[in-house]
């Protein structure tokens, strides 16, 4: 394989066709090879200071070592990571890197971790708004495995690539420590992802993918940190069996319409979705934000949107998923009520909002415009009250269900449907 090939640049769709053309173009690769997305974290603008959330990143790297854990949802023979600086204003230079199994904190199982190259190199420099992907790392790693990517970052390097809600500790420590089994307890952690956005494996298989594309209730704010409890780790579970995997672009603070904690959903669907290698299938999960935001902290000067600026959305991303012959599935908006109640940020629920929320659903069930629909409303909505959360399922903020509601929320979806194929447990 030419250095070029192994050090393309990647760029939104340019993601899949390269990833597509990697065994065909390498002598060295059997021909039965595939490389097939097993993980992912969708990428976010920085905002600017004076947004109502901190974003939780330092200024700057240097000098130092970066460590991030992600687990895989289907398991491969070799490895690729890849590394963002898609919304970095400079090029990003990494010294070093490595990839490792996972064990507990900052640890990694003794020998397994092995040394990233890029074109054969050690170190790389990304340019601005572009992604890498690793030369193949000869690791094997299960189905649901966890990986940890270590980066030495020897300059002064802005955060990049940045995604705001991991739910999973990072650590950053002083010093070039990609090889070191342990980080020292004096590590920095801080639970936001920095230039590490995919995992990439070899399969004897085609690809087969499925994305979530969806807001924090995908992301899965309100989830026990590093336990993996959003609802697409536990639909990932479900489909273990199946060897399809399931990519989590959920972004907190996402919206469907227009930008928010993450460019509009409309907009980052041709990336985030139907660009990867083998999506079979998506299931949407947007709009809350829409709804919620207006009138409150998040967007206190915009005006209220209407159901059929939602509904006009979504039809959109039928559209869009027809055209690239991606089945669809749509999840109906969980209600609000009490939402963030007590804290500086609530402001997401009012009877108002609450029946444009009630006028999307009923088009969502009753509309027609989907392959299927997976009733996420009807799964969390207290009976008795059912503009709010039942109370099993909340997390106890009110807007976001708990582990026990993220996993209801996966056993709700009829993976028939989702697949197009007969109906199995």
């Amino acid at each position: 394989m030419t250095t070029s090939t192994l050090a393309s640049i990647l760029r939104h769709g340019a993601l899949a066709l390269t990833l597509t053309g990697l065994a065909a173009t390498s002598t060295a690769e059997p021909a039965t090879a595939h490389w097939s997305p097993s993980w992912m974290a969708s990428t976010q603008p920085i905002w600017s200071g004076d947004f109502v959330l901190p974003t939780g990143l330092p200024f700057q790297f240097n000098r130092q070592t970066v460590r991030q854990v992600a687990r895989l949802s289907i398991g491969g023979s070799r490895l690729r990571v890849v590394i963002s600086n898609e919304d970095g204003a400079a090029p990003l230079y990494i010294g070093a890197a490595r990839v490792a199994r996972h064990a507990e904190g900052s640890a990694v199982i003794e020998g397994s971790d092995r040394p990233l190259r890029f074109g054969g190199q050690a170190d790389v420099t990304i340019p601005p708004s572009a992604r890498l992907v690793s030369d193949p790392v000869d690791i094997a790693m299960p189905a649901l495995g966890e990986v940890a990517v270590s980066l030495y970052l020897p300059r002064p390097s802005q955060p990049a690539g940045f995604h705001f809600d991991a739910r999973q500790i990072a650590y950053v420590a002083d010093g070039d420590l990609i090889g070191a089994a342990r980080l020292p307890a004096a590590a920095t952690q801080w639970s936001t992802r920095v230039y590490v956005s995919g995992l990439i494996v070899e399969t004897p298989r085609p690809p087969v993918t499925v994305v979530t594309l969806g807001d924090s209730l995908t992301d899965g704010n309100g989830s026990t940190p590093g336990a993996n409890t959003r609802w697409p780790d536990a639909l990932a579970e479900r489909l273990v069996g199946r060897n399809v995997a399931v990519l989590n672009a959920g972004i907190s603070g996402g919206r469907l319409l227009k930008d928010g904690m993450g460019r509009a959903g409309l907009e980052r669907a041709g990336r985030d979705v139907f660009a990867q290698p083998g999506v079979r299938a998506m299931i949407v999960l947007l709009g809350t934000n829409d709804i919620g935001w207006p009138g409150g902290p998040f967007a206190p000067n915009e005006p209220a949107v209407r159901a059929e600026a939602v509904i006009q959305g979504l039809r959109q991303l039928a559209e869009m998923a027809r055209a690239h012959n991606v089945r669809i599935m749509a999840g109906t908006i969980a209600p609000t009520e009490r939402a963030l109640e007590g804290t500086p940020l609530e402001g997401h629920y009012s009877p108002e909002k609450d029946k444009v929320r009630q006028a999307v659903n009923r088009w969502i069930r009753e509309g027609g415009a989907f392959d299927a629909v997976v009733d996420f409303d009807a799964v969390l909505r207290d009976p008795a009250r059912p503009s709010r959360l039942k109370a099993a399922m909340d997390s106890g903020d009110h807007l976001h269900p708990g582990d026990a509601g993220y996993k209801a929320m996966a056993a709700a979806v009829d993976l028939g449907a989702l697949l197009g194929t007969p109906s199995q447990p």
